[in-house]
């Protein structure tokens, strides 16, 4: 009987504490919509709110987006590599045989095309000068011989032409008299003037001079003189030749090493495309073999590729031409675009998979080497569908959740997502069309969310504030033992199973009593923690 008055008092107590516990809490939701107040597994009600003010949300750097209807181009999805352009990467060898004398860029330098790199000085290269020089004095001492006998052999043509002319205007001349006395003969001999004799004579002479006239009109001294003006000539062109041979062998050697050098036999390397050097493998001084010693390597990173592979079963989605989205790692926020420039004529007969390659309009900042996700576009959703920007899910242990705005206050609300396109994705069930949505900073909301167990709790930061209400004093004093009991009891039956942090962090409980906007039945104490 002594033990009737405790119980009754540890009843009323219990009592009491239930009846703390059951105080009415505002739940939150956010405008417009009613997703319901508690959270249930499977469904997209929100776990809790964290009340942000607007100072803060500015500092932390907090972004909404409101959720719209979009056509969305879908496509199919693979893995590729980055690459460069056939033509962009250049390894520059060596240009003579040498000695590195001047290094003029570092790896990680960008150049122009045809921008000094380096020098090497050429010992073979002087030589070689030397010898051409040596040429040139010598064929420049033909070419004046050779200058002076055509002059001597025109003077001799013209002279010998001269004679020739004089020559046959005298045997004319001379012909002439003689026909005119041939025939005065001819008639003197047949009046009987004359002896017959004498007409004899008469034509003979008269032979002499056709003779003498056939002579002077062949021109055989003309005909000599001018061979020897035509050898003379040709002697000449012969020197001017060699002339230019003595030269020509040096600056067809210049040409060959397509780099300009000194008269000290210094050959200065430039590039022959615009990029960046990626590697400088040779050294100051170093000794360097023509076209064996790589001397830098230039990659132009303006214009990549993508090179993936696509599966058979995939080939009739995918042509030359066609547009494509290519996202990596280290960028998760852009995307960069171009289009499809060669498909392979071969599928690979062990993994049925063909080559693609796409070129990329805004490769930025790229690196070759990168692996990318590359989505060749193929068609576009029938109808406009309600979409979000990627980066607003948050990945909570198979769950997806995004954070809704409302007024101060941010609510987890799990999404089904669909389809992706690029940095949109389908939401196909969790969200309405005009909410509110955070984009930016959805998982700093996220990791306040698992301080709290779920709620947003006290943080570092003092104006990050928590939906909670706290149990008044005098509750304590009346419910006593049985108060903490009930508590302890109703939050280890009602409490969710907590998310796991990213990266596998379990954040440490709060060390004070908390009650969740969302969840008026969770109540958390120091010692509930410590013994869960």
């Amino acid at each position: 009987m002594r033990f009737r008055p405790y119980i009754s008092t540890a009843w009323a107590s219990s009592l009491l504490g239930l009846m703390v516990v059951a105080l009415p809490i505002a739940a939150i939701a956010h405008v417009g919509h009613d997703h319901g107040a508690d959270f249930q597994p499977g469904t997209s009600q929100p776990a809790s709110g964290i009340r942000v003010e607007g100072a803060t949300a500015e500092r932390l750097g907090l972004a909404v987006e409101p959720v719209q209807r979009r056509s969305l181009s879908i496509g199919i999805t693979t893995t590729g590599e980055v690459v460069t352009q056939p033509d962009q990467t250049v390894m520059v060898n060596a240009p003579i045989n040498g000695t590195v004398v001047e290094l003029l860029v570092q790896p990680g330098d960008r150049v122009n095309q045809g921008q000094a790199l380096a020098r090497v000085i050429a010992p073979d290269l002087i030589a070689l000068r030397v010898s051409s020089q040596e040429d040139r004095v010598g064929a420049e001492a033909g070419l004046r011989s050779a200058q002076a006998n055509l002059t001597l052999a025109r003077r001799n043509y013209e002279r010998q032409g001269a004679i020739a002319a004089t020559e046959i205007t005298a045997a004319q001349q001379q012909l002439s008299l003689a026909q005119e006395r041939f025939d005065q003969d001819q008639r003197l001999v047949g009046a009987g003037a004359i002896a017959r004799q004498q007409l004899l004579e008469s034509e003979s002479n008269l032979a002499a001079a056709r003779s003498q006239l056939t002579r002077a009109e062949s021109r055989q001294p003309v005909l000599e003189a001018q061979a020897e003006l035509e050898r003379s000539q040709a002697a000449l062109d012969a020197a001017q030749s060699h002339l230019q041979l003595s030269t020509a062998t040096y600056q067809t050697r210049l040409q060959q090493l397509n780099s300009p050098a000194t008269e000290q036999g210094v050959v200065t390397v430039v590039a022959p495309i615009a990029g960046q050097v990626a590697e400088r493998p040779v050294s100051l001084g170093e000794a360097v073999e023509e076209a064996v010693t790589p001397i830098l390597s230039i990659v132009n990173g303006d214009r990549l590729r993508v090179t993936a592979s696509v599966y058979e079963k995939d080939l009739g989605q995918v042509a030359e031409g066609q547009a494509v989205r290519a996202k990596v790692a280290s960028l998760p926020d852009q995307i960069f675009t171009g289009r499809v420039v060669t498909v392979g004529a071969v599928v690979d007969g062990t993994t049925r998979v063909v080559p693609v390659t796409a070129e990329l309009d805004n490769a930025g900042t790229l690196k070759p080497g990168m692996f990318a996700e590359l989505e060749i576009l193929s068609d576009r959703t029938p109808e406009a569908v309600l979409a979000i920007p990627t980066r607003a899910l948050v990945d909570a242990e198979g769950r997806t959740l995004v954070f809704v705005q409302n007024g101060e206050a941010f609510e987890p609300v799990e999404v089904t997502v669909g389809r992706r396109a690029g940095d949109q994705v389908e939401i196909q069930s969790g969200l309405f069309e005009g909410d509110q949505v955070v984009v930016q900073g959805a998982l700093q909301l996220y990791a306040q969310s698992l301080r709290g167990g779920g709620a947003a709790a006290a943080t570092e930061d003092p104006t990050v504030e928590p939906s909670r209400v706290a149990v008044p004093s005098w509750g304590w004093g009346l419910g006593g033992v049985a108060i903490a009991a009930t508590a302890f009891y109703l939050g280890r039956r009602s409490r969710p199973t907590p998310v796991a942090a990213l990266n596998g962090h379990i954040p440490s409980p709060p060390t004070d009593l908390v009650l969740t906007a969302s969840r008026p039945d969770a109540i958390a104490t120091e010692a509930d923690h410590r013994q869960s």
